[in-house]
């Protein structure tokens, strides 16, 4: 499928900055919002059609409650018709925290005196993985301050390094990376040690916002930022994930700055972010932030919500900066993937920790630091499928490709399946009795709803070879 004809692609706007803030504020400020008109474009949505711009700035734009439960449940609908039940699991890891940028709400900025900086060794790096693999994990993203010694080498090695350790039956199946802007060669070299989605936030669409915010170091080049990844595009990498840091700036131009990323990905290489993000701001050590731009929670939901109608194909991440009651609501109306077992402190998986942050050794606060196992056993409760899935990036379904799947909504016929044979090798080798019991529920669950799956019968047989020990099966 192609999102624009092939005469109206916009190959040289590749590379080019795209973001026109005037043009975002002319959509906010001139786009009515009708009980008509949303119902529209919700129903627009629910055909998993992207929105765009005008469309966006209509749900931005309301303020009715009923009409905001209307988006909310549109939302809830569209990623159950898209996506199913699952809910994609992963930890973070972080490698190192040495950093150049002067970035004012962040702890590793280079001005705090304070922060303990630290590079994990390989031997550091090989038991951190070890002790995510005996909690179950399959899939991390590896984060890195921005600094010299964090090249595309030292990163592709980290990657290499990281599926090299085998503990038992676990394993990681997935390497995502969070670290700074790449050249294209960098992009190369990081892409051909394996990884799967490569993210860079532009925290902030406001050039000017931006500015006040990041004073020093390579960050502080908003354009270079800005057009990162369509270098990671031009490399081959074509599996990423942008996202804004939500409190910097007015949240409604943020969604739309957001939807316009997504547009120029479309435009220019007719593949979209693999992922969205939304981080709030969270305490951190020497923080220096602007309050009147905090968004509360039900803004916060809101925003989700919008988001999941306005690109229905694209997996939508909430991490434990947030707390346990926002995440278990925001789960309902968008959010397919979130982190579980986190630790932002490096070196803290495999070494016992003070329960209290020390908010001068991580780069900023959590609020949901559940094990992995109490999240998956609530998920489980919920009638949520946990997921450990990583079949699109080993079967080459990314980019262009995932984008056919996923856009007409077909993904569900694979997410589904390898989320269930994911959960059942998690539920054997990690799992308490009761999960397990509960577990298969969901299981037999799942399986009774997979009406349009062809190979039924094949699920069932792999799931009596993962019950028997074999492991690593995917459709």
């Amino acid at each position: 499928m192609k999102f624009y004809p092939e005469e109206y692609r916009i190959k040289d706007q590749r590379m080019k900055p795209f973001i026109d803030p005037e043009e975002i504020w002319d959509y906010l400020n001139n786009t009515e919002s009708t009980k008509e008109r949303v119902r529209e474009i919700i129903a627009k949505s629910l055909n998993k059609e992207r929105l765009n711009l005008e469309e966006t700035a209509v749900l931005v734009n309301t303020k009715d409650p009923e009409l905001i439960e209307e988006i909310k449940q549109g939302a809830k609908t569209l990623k159950e018709k898209v996506y199913g039940n699952r809910i994609v699991l992963f930890a973070p890891l972080y490698v190192g925290n040495k950093c150049t940028n002067n970035c004012k709400y962040c702890g590793f900025r280079v001005t705090n005196k304070d922060a303990v900086r630290q590079t994990l060794s390989d031997q550091e790096l090989i038991k951190e993985v070890e002790a995510l693999e005996d909690n179950g994990q399959k899939r991390l993203i590896l984060v890195y301050g921005e600094h010299q010694d964090y090249s595309p080498e030292f990163i592709a090695e980290n990657v290499k390094t990281v599926y090299s350790v085998k503990k038992g039956n676990g394993e990681i199946r997935r390497v995502n990376i969070n670290a700074a802007p790449l050249d294209i060669d960098g992009f190369r070299i990081v892409k051909e040690s394996g990884i799967g989605t490569y993210q860079v936030f532009q925290e902030t669409y406001h050039p000017e916002e931006y500015a006040k915010y990041h004073l020093g170091g390579k960050k502080k080049d908003y354009n270079y930022r800005l057009t990162s990844l369509d270098r990671a595009q031009e490399a081959g990498l074509d599996d990423v994930g942008i996202g804004a840091l939500f409190g910097l700036y007015d949240w409604r131009y943020e969604v739309l700055a957001m939807i316009r990323h997504t547009n120029h990905f479309e435009a220019c290489y007719n593949v979209g972010p693999h992922t969205l993000s939304f981080p709030r701001i969270q305490d951190a050590s020497t923080i220096d932030v602007d309050p009147k731009y905090m968004v509360n929670d039900d803004d916060f939901v809101k925003l989700i919500a919008i988001l999941r109608l306005a690109v229905p194909y694209t997996g939508m991440i909430l991490t434990a900066r947030e707390s346990i009651r926002v995440r278990r609501e925001v789960m309902e109306f968008g959010v397919s993937q979130i982190d579980g077992g986190t630790k932002l402190e490096l070196g803290s998986y495999h070494e016992s920790q003070n329960e209290d942050q020390n908010l001068n050794r991580e780069q900023f606060a959590i609020n949901d630091n559940r094990s992995l196992a109490e999240i998956i056993d609530e998920l489980i409760d919920n009638g949520f499928l946990p997921s450990f899935c990583t079949a699109c990036y080993r079967l080459g379904r990314t980019g262009e490709h995932f984008m056919e799947f996923s856009v007409p909504g077909f993904i569900k016929r694979y997410c589904t399946p390898n989320a269930i044979l994911t959960l059942a090798e998690y539920l054997e080798d990690y799992a308490t009795p009761k999960v397990v019991e509960k577990g298969w529920k969901i299981i037999d669950r799942e399986m009774a709803d997979l009406d349009n799956f062809k190979r039924v019968e094949e699920l069932q047989n792999r799931l009596g070879r993962i019950k028997s020990g074999e492991r690593d099966m995917y459709f």
